[in-house]
């Protein structure tokens, strides 16, 4: 629901608060006062293209900021939700224009797109009365509100569900399909994972082939450095650092008994030498495991020769070789069993179109009796509305249903004849905006608000009538606000009356600059304003007794 709107340096508003609270509210104001501009910010804050002609004149900008409760448009919360674009359970749309012609959008404080604010605002509000911000001359809407009023959620969620499976279905199919013969393809494959299983393509596998390499290339080095380590560490022949310790120890333990301190000494060199006997010892066993053998090298040089060239022939790295293995194996898997598969999809394709055929058909009965009644519903209503003889009907056409339709197997269209003996025409293509407004009334009449969307607006709905007409088009907005939040547009007293809130719209000139001003109007003002759209710019007393009449006579 709308609970304020705010318009600053807009148009020839330089600044008005609103506040809106449920049921009708109605703004009035003489002809140029500027009413149809609050309906005019409402479409620039659903997403329409602004051009600079909005901004005040002398003002850089026009900034326009509504705010709504989400309680009553849980669609419009969770679209929130999805966007990251939620704060508790507020909402606030913010847009500002500039004089340039460019503007800027946000939502809860967060930059948006144009694209986003149009389908935030679709969730919100509705705006009848301009061609251009109709939701209800969108066949989809029109589908929706049939469906809404024909209650039909559980037969479109099973055609859904249908149609998900006879889609999925046919795509595996086509993906099948678009293989064409597959037998090279497979034999192919077959020697390429040949080749790769011939090798140990294990990662440990792998890099003890690659050390076993560096070894080996480097064995007469290694050969070297380990005897010469050795000969130092612990030779017979010359010094060497074990023999050295040795002595070391055996001249400090003839004198350690006059400075206990060596005895730490000792205790030292004693590991060090344990540590260095460790070291021959590991020395010995590396040395005599290197071999200068020729054709050792020559084998493992050739075997990791080939898992370097797989490896460029696959595009991958020696260690990513089994991977490449396995991903060839699934794809063989797959191939292989695409025959028996393409077989077994046939019939499982011809069991989901039966299925989703009998849920469409159950979906298409359910809409054709909201058909009929929205039909005649609306028809009645839009006689009652001063446009006798007119007619509404719901017309469903047939699409073919040889293909999955998550919307079932037909579509709407909205047709109105508005004078009798014409023939019906799309809704989308009346002409007259006061009708599409008073045909637009009846069906949300007939329907109860049933559509989603907790903010209607009806722009000029009353405009080419009057009298006993215009009462009943102002008690068919009010029985509209018992279910939704309405605002109206309107020029007429018996219209206005019907408000349970009514906000006033007047011009006056300062320094030669017009201006509009936007004010609540309470019980007794409320009362001067209908006698003015009642009498005109003089207040007779006849108009004042009328325009409490209207009031008092509101149900």
């Amino acid at each position: 629901m709308l609970l304020h709107l705010s318009l600053k340096q807009f148009a020839v508003v330089t600044e008005a608060e609103l506040a809106f609270g449920p049921g009708l509210t109605v703004i009035s104001g003489e002809t140029g006062a500027g009413k149809s501009l609050l309906v005019d910010a409402l479409g620039l804050i659903s997403g329409l293209r602004a051009d600079s002609g909005v901004v005040r004149h002398g003002a850089d900008r026009a900034e326009l900021v509504a705010e709504f409760a989400l309680d009553d448009v849980p669609l419009a919360a969770s679209w929130l939700r999805e966007q990251e674009l939620d704060e508790d359970e507020a909402c606030q749309i913010r847009r500002v224009i500039r004089a340039d012609g460019g503007s800027r959008a946000w939502v809860n404080g967060r930059p948006v797109t144009l694209g986003q604010l149009g389908e935030l605002a679709a969730l919100l509000v509705e705006i009848h009365g301009q061609h251009e911000h109709q939701a209800l001359l969108s066949r989809p809407s029109q589908l929706a509100l049939l469906d809404a009023f024909g209650r039909t959620d559980a037969e479109r969620r099973a055609v859904e569900a249908a149609a998900g499976r006879w889609s999925a279905l046919l795509a595996e199919r086509d993906t099948l399909l678009a293989q064409g013969d597959v037998s090279d393809r497979i034999d192919w494959l077959e020697h390429q994972h040949a080749e790769l299983d011939r090798e140990d393509l294990a990662p440990d596998a792998i890099a003890r082939v690659q050390s076993d390499h560096r070894r080996h290339a480097h064995a007469a080095g290694l050969i070297a450095a380990c005897e010469g380590a050795f000969a130092q560490l612990g030779g017979e022949d010359g010094p060497s650092l074990s023999r050295t310790l040795q002595h070391v120890r055996s001249d400090l333990a003839r004198v350690a008994e006059h400075e206990p301190r060596l005895g730490e000494v000792d205790a030292m060199l004693d590991a060090a030498t344990i540590q260095v006997d460790e070291a021959l010892s590991l020395l010995d066993r590396v040395r005599s495991d290197l071999d200068l053998d020729p054709s050792a090298f020559d084998a493992i040089e050739h075997r990791l020769g080939r898992l370097h060239e797989l490896a460029r022939k696959h595009r991958v790295t020696p260690e990513q070789l089994g991977a490449q293995r396995d991903t060839i194996a699934v794809e063989l898997d797959s191939l292989r069993g695409a025959g028996v598969r393409l077989a077994k999809l046939d019939g499982e394709i011809d069991a989901a179109r039966t299925a989703w055929r009998e849920v469409a058909q159950v979906l298409s009965a359910r809409r054709r009796d909201a058909a009929a009644h929205l039909s005649s519903s609306t028809s009645a209503l839009i006689g009652e509305l001063g446009m006798g003889g007119g007619r509404f009907d719901v017309e469903l056409e047939p699409l073919d249903t040889e293909r999955p339709d998550p919307q079932g197997a037909e579509r709407v269209e909205f047709m109105v004849a508005a004078n009798p003996g014409q023939p019906a025409r799309p809704l989308r293509k009346v002409a007259s905006g006061g009708e599409l407004s008073r045909i637009s009334l009846a069906i949300e009449v007939a329907a109860l608000g049933l559509d989603a969307v907790a903010t209607m607006v009806f722009d000029e709905v009353d405009t080419g009538i009057g009298g006993a007409v215009a009462e009943i088009v102002g008690q068919k907005l009010r029985a509209l606000g018992a279910s939704r939040q309405v605002l109206c547009v309107t020029h007429l007293p018996q219209v206005a009356a019907q408000g349970h809130a009514h906000y006033r719209v007047s011009k006056a000139k300062s320094e030669g600059v017009t201006q509009s001003a936007v004010q609540l109007l309470k019980a007794k003002e409320r009362e001067e304003e209908l006698a003015r759209m009642l009498g005109g710019v003089e207040l007779t007393r006849e108009a004042r007794a009328a325009a409490k009449r209207l009031l008092a006579d509101v149900v």
